[in-house]
């Protein structure tokens, strides 16, 4: 169920460095990137990741500012629906279901939200 997990860094270039060589001991390397944002590291492209990133919010990383749990869902339909019932169940918006960047119709499509205790989340596919 766990598609990837990200975690805040205020030096995206040390905490780069770190991974990559300590993912890289076990023969996994990176991912995804968008510079100056976030690098995910990951042994395919369909098992789940681990990520680093500065906050979207431009705020500094704490714990729990840039820390999100990501599920995968098999198609953007699923996406939707799953961001759709979080907040039908109380949960607050973080970024409609939708391509990212925005401007793609392929890709990577995510909905995130927050839960009832303020978590973030979001159901993600990557579509062709």
């Amino acid at each position: 169920m766990i598609g990837y997990v990200t975690l805040g860094t205020n030096d995206l270039p040390r905490a780069t460095a770190y991974y990559d060589a300590l993912f890289g001991s076990i023969g996994i390397g990176r991912f995804m990137e968008e510079e100056n944002y976030f690098v995910a590291w990951a042994p395919a492209p369909d098992a789940p990741s681990v990520a680093v990133a500065a906050p979207f919010n431009k705020e500094a990383a704490t714990v729990g500012n840039g820390v999100m749990v990501a599920l995968f869902m098999e198609s953007p339909e699923k996406v939707d629906a799953f961001y759709n019932k979080a907040l039908e169940l109380g949960g607050t918006d973080e970024g409609k279901p939708g391509f990212r960047p925005e401007g793609k119709d392929t890709g990577f499509y995510a909905g995130y939200f927050r839960d009832l205790d303020g978590n973030k989340l979001n159901a993600f596919c990557m579509v062709e």
